[in-house]
């Protein structure tokens, strides 16, 4: 998919472009832009854009002494799954998360996102944790890859 190209999140239509992603893919847990800001200063974001528009983004999160493992964590807007679009965004995401140094991978899935879950346990990822944010009903799953 040689027209998929991949921007990082570094202005303000990047930063809103991401925030459609995640919210659509994530609607329990919607973030405001200026929660994205925050979050680009800490993880590396990418918006995926296939012919001029956002069809998915991605988060990865360094590998700190704390917490050795990488998360790297790929979404797919639903209309444009089952094209390739999410390994490709996930094997960007696993080469950034190695040049991060990362010992291990892991990634959250919400767990009512079963293209996502199915697409995580089929790449080599087992579930590790099960978590609720205040408020919510739906958990996340975080994922670990074997």
């Amino acid at each position: 998919m040689s027209d998929l190209h991949f921007r990082p999140v570094d202005g303000e239509a990047a930063l809103e472009e991401w925030r459609q992603v995640h919210n659509t893919i994530i609607p329990t847990a919607p973030l405001a832009l200026d929660e994205v800001r925050r979050n680009a200063e800490r993880y590396h974001l990418e918006v995926a854009r296939l012919g001029g528009e956002a069809v998915g983004c991605s988060t990865v999160r360094p590998p700190t002494e704390e917490e050795p493992a990488a998360t790297v964590i790929a979404r797919v807007l639903p209309e444009h799954r089952g094209r390739g679009i999410g390994g490709l965004i996930y094997r960007q995401g696993l080469a950034r998360a190695r040049e991060f140094g990362a010992e291990r991978i892991e990634t959250i899935v919400l767990a009512s996102n079963t293209e996502g879950l199915a697409f995580a346990l089929a790449r080599g990822f087992v579930q590790v944790e099960e978590y609720l944010l205040p408020g919510d009903t739906v958990p996340f799953l975080t994922l670990r890859l074997s």
